[in-house]
């Protein structure tokens, strides 16, 4: 595996300490993330996404989807069945499991639904409006000049 030094990164830019965390945690997390349950992440729209998680065997109730500090987590407990089956083969794997998405800033989740054995869960990218572009109206120096004498002669008046 390559491991990387981010250390010029650091001496040479400022304010994207979180950009160089992001992938620190990347490349340490890479080799040990399970890759069960396998899911899916999908962009709906300009700003929207959504990620698809199977979950085969679980209801609605064994799912848990929470937000915390900008990390979707999404977790999975069985019930305990109190049957006295015996499997030939058991290929559906029910067991616990818990799920981590990190979340840019401004995104946020707008909902989950489980159907057909498939955990949805749809975000979206909120830009606040003191983020987004704005347009800047371009004045001349002959408009500022008339507009200053203007402002002059209702002071003297």
């Amino acid at each position: 595996m390559r491991t990387f030094d981010f250390a010029p990164l650091h001496r040479a830019t400022v304010g994207f300490d979180q950009i160089a965390d992001l992938m620190d945690r990347v490349m340490a997390n890479d080799v040990s993330q399970s890759t069960y349950p396998p899911y899916n992440i999908e962009k709906t729209a300009a700003d929207s996404y959504r990620i698809s998680i199977a979950v085969a065997g679980f209801s609605g109730n064994d799912l848990g989807v929470e937000v915390k500090e900008n990390a979707l987590v999404v977790t999975a407990r069985k019930a305990e069945e109190d049957d006295d089956r015996t499997y030939l083969h058991r290929g559906i794997a029910t067991r616990a499991f818990e799920r981590r998405f990190h979340l840019a800033d401004h995104v946020r989740v707008t909902g989950a639904s489980h159907i057909d054995g498939m955990l949805h869960i749809d975000l979206e990218r909120e830009i606040p409006e003191a983020l987004k572009p704005r347009r800047i109206e371009i004045t001349g120096s002959d408009s500022k000049a008339v507009e200053t004498d203007v402002v002059d002669a209702k002071a003297v008046n």
